[in-house]
């Protein structure tokens, strides 16, 4: 079964080949097969960097656990360490927005506007292919969002 793969239950999906060079471009259909498969690839590669980093953190702050005697010092460790964990909690969310993102590319929903059902740019999902809103929608939300947060 060369160039198929399994994808959840019996339903059989054809590999899609992607040229390492490949760049969604405005005149080819959106979303097609190739485009979904653009972005699939850049989520799982964004996945597994954050990931990364978190094991990373983990293992430095497994290791940097030590007795500090100057109080200064043990502060700014602290201090350093807080910041970090911070850190890694966000990326913890975004890995939460990237799972999203893969149902939703495996679902056909991906790139379109969650609140317009219009096409999200691929300028747009390039940047940030978490995105569920088109820019203008993205706009509107920001602004109605400031205004009751002046109230």
């Amino acid at each position: 079964m060369s160039g198929l793969k399994t994808v959840e239950g019996d339903k059989m999906k054809q590999e899609v080949f992607l040229p390492d060079d490949y760049s969604p471009a405005e005149d080819e259909p959106f979303m097609n097969d190739r485009q979904l498969e653009y972005f699939r690839r850049k989520l799982l590669h964004w996945k597994h960097e954050l990931l990364v980093g978190s094991r990373d953190t983990i293992e430095a702050l497994q290791d940097g656990t030590r007795n500090i005697p100057d109080v200064a010092d043990r502060a700014s460790e602290e201090t350093d360490r807080a910041l970090e964990l911070r850190t890694r909690d966000r990326a913890r969310k975004l890995v939460s927005k990237i799972d999203a993102a893969l149902r939703r590319v495996d679902e056909g929903e991906f790139g379109y506007c969650s609140v317009t059902g219009d096409p999200i740019s691929l300028k747009r999902l390039d940047a940030r292919p978490i995105a569920t809103m088109s820019f203008e929608a993205q706009e509107r939300h920001e602004r109605r969002e400031k205004v009751h947060r002046d109230d």
